[in-house]
């Protein structure tokens, strides 16, 4: 029996808060979940704020008990991402590996992938990842990252005990 983990999506976007944009990204990450039978119980868009994005965050993985945070977007470098200083005000750890594999992942593809500044990090029993904000970059950075996702969470919730003979 595969062990469920709950998820939650987060998406970034002052266009798809404001309903001018659809969310194919959020889309992506829903679809590329539940190949792993992780339980989406929580989505929500927010603007480019980082206050509410850290708010939510918190929300997500503190009351509401969430395994596993993916947002999309907000993490390049304009002006209004502030997805990663949001992540990073939130977490208790870094865990750099998840943004490390993906950016090495997307610099096969684009150059431009050297402009992420998508992090990883942990808030109690809650891991967050950011993610890109268009469809493309979440497929293949999810991708990446898919098979280390659910012995991730079996070790941050401790039902793990020997990393070393993960194969």
């Amino acid at each position: 029996m595969k062990n469920i983990f709950k998820a939650g999506i987060l998406t970034i976007s002052d266009k798809g808060w404001r309903g001018e944009r659809q969310d194919r990204s959020g889309e992506v990450i829903r679809g590329i979940l539940s190949q792993i039978d992780a339980q989406i119980v929580n989505y929500d868009i927010v603007p480019d704020e980082k206050n509410l994005i850290a708010e939510k965050l918190i929300q997500w993985a503190d009351k509401d008990g969430i395994d596993v945070i993916i947002t999309t977007g907000g993490t390049g470098l304009s002006p209004r991402d502030v997805t990663p200083e949001a992540t990073l005000s939130v977490v208790d750890r870094v865990v750099p590996g998840f943004a490390e594999a993906m950016r090495l992942a997307s610099l096969k593809k684009t150059p431009m992938a050297v402009l992420s500044r998508a992090v990883a990090g942990t808030r109690g029993g809650c891991l967050i990842i950011n993610l890109p904000g268009s469809p493309k970059a979440v497929r293949e950075c999810l991708e990446t990252i898919l098979p280390a996702l659910p012995h991730a969470v079996e070790t941050l919730k401790g039902r793990v005990s020997e990393c070393g003979t993960f194969e």
